[in-house]
């Protein structure tokens, strides 16, 4: 099968996204993937690892400002007309038998795409959309972006869940079948080993930088910590990781390395000490959602710092794979000092974390899913 990937993300920095192309790749698919280069940081089209890659040039207002409503909803629509331009003419030179889409804003590029060429619909569901809206809008806003979630995700043909949890949520909303493939990550150990990082105690993040995860709590909580050393990567909206930058510069403890590619976030996180992943419990979407560093940080063996009282916390206290704190500065603190100064308990919960990538969650269980799932696809079409 010939499979288009559309994603409002960046491709190169989208770990879900590459691991989803590369197994279908491997399986024997070709995939083409569109994205949103929101930033201008890569080619109108590359190859990355055999997956073909194409980001659509948009032109806008000299004034329109990335994530300043009401413009940011014009980038969005400029961009969906671009993408759909796009995949007509990839597809005349090579005819798709799939659309998957990532997340809820490429599916109406998806609906148009199917209606026109008459193929399956697949729809990566990474985030309840309407549960999102509710951290940024009044609820009759929120409340419609729930309704247009409901009718889009009810064109998809099949639909894919992260989580358990996100499967519930889904079929509270329709009634197409709702397949779960978790973030997993492909396995890098098979026996626990310690970071070696020449034993200066790092915390890493790598990912989104956004004010909902905590960043501004992780710097002031590591500042003046003695012994400790934090890394932060990752993109987001320019003025908010200019602004997280700056801080980072101030901060002697702190080293801000912008944006990681793909293949070297799991490298990156073998060679810390804990992996931080806390997330605002006011906003719907983060208390369901299942994080790409909790399963980086298990197939690294590392242990992990998540907010208490949400799903992403609940499944560490589960697996006994990291700590769990209180959304606030204070208690965070208190975690970073409780793993810097007990390396035994780091390596009980690094093993543990090991084990539990090695025994449950992996990318080699959760692809023979997606390639079955695709199976599926094909002889139904």
């Amino acid at each position: 099968m010939h499979i288009l990937m559309v994603v409002s993300s960046n491709v190169t920095t989208d770990p879900r996204l590459y691991n989803e192309a590369r197994a279908l790749i491997d399986a024997g698919h070709r995939v083409s993937v569109i994205g949103w280069d929101r930033f201008k940081q890569n080619p109108y089209r590359e190859f990355l690892d055999g997956i073909e890659v194409i980001c659509p040039r948009i032109s806008l207002p000299p004034r329109c400002g990335l994530g300043v409503p009401p413009w940011h909803a014009l980038h969005l629509l400029l961009w969906q007309q671009a993408a759909y331009r796009e995949a007509m003419y990839l597809h005349k030179r090579s005819a798709f038998d799939a659309i998957h889409c990532h997340f809820l804003d490429t599916i109406p590029v998806g609906i148009r795409l199917k209606r026109k060429l008459a193929i399956p619909l697949v729809y990566d569901a990474r985030d309840m959309y309407g549960y999102m809206m509710q951290a940024s809008f009044q609820h009759w806003i929120a409340r419609g972006f729930e309704l247009l979630e409901k009718r889009w995700v009810a064109k998809a043909d099949v639909i894919i869940a992260v989580s358990d949890i996100m499967q519930t949520c889904l079929r509270k909303i329709t009634d197409r079948p709702v397949a779960v493939i978790m973030n997993c990550k492909q396995l890098q150990l098979t026996e626990y080993r310690p970071p070696d990082n020449g034993g200066r105690f790092t915390v890493l993040y790598i990912g989104t930088l956004h004010k909902a995860r905590a960043l501004p709590q992780l710097l002031h909580a590591v500042k003046d910590l003695r012994d400790v050393f934090c890394i932060v990567g990752g993109i987001g909206e320019v003025g908010y990781v200019e602004s997280i930058r700056e801080e980072c510069r101030l901060n002697p403890n702190v080293s801000f390395v912008g944006r990681v590619p793909v293949d070297r976030v799991l490298s990156m996180t073998a060679q810390a000490d804990v992996i931080f992943c806390m997330f605002d419990t006011t906003n719907p979407d983060y208390v369901i959602g299942t994080p790409n560093k909790l399963f980086e940080a298990m197939v690294c063996g590392r242990p992990i710092i998540c907010t208490r009282g949400i799903y992403s916390g609940e499944f560490t206290e589960r697996e006994d794979i990291g700590l769990t704190v209180e959304y606030n500065e204070e208690s965070l603190r208190q975690a970073i000092i409780k793993l810097r100064d007990d390396p035994e308990l780091r390596e009980r919960l690094g093993r543990n974390a090991l084990n539990a990538a090695l025994n449950k969650y992996n990318w080699q269980q959760e692809k023979k899913k997606l390639i079955e799932l695709y199976a599926s696809v094909r002889k139904s079409n």
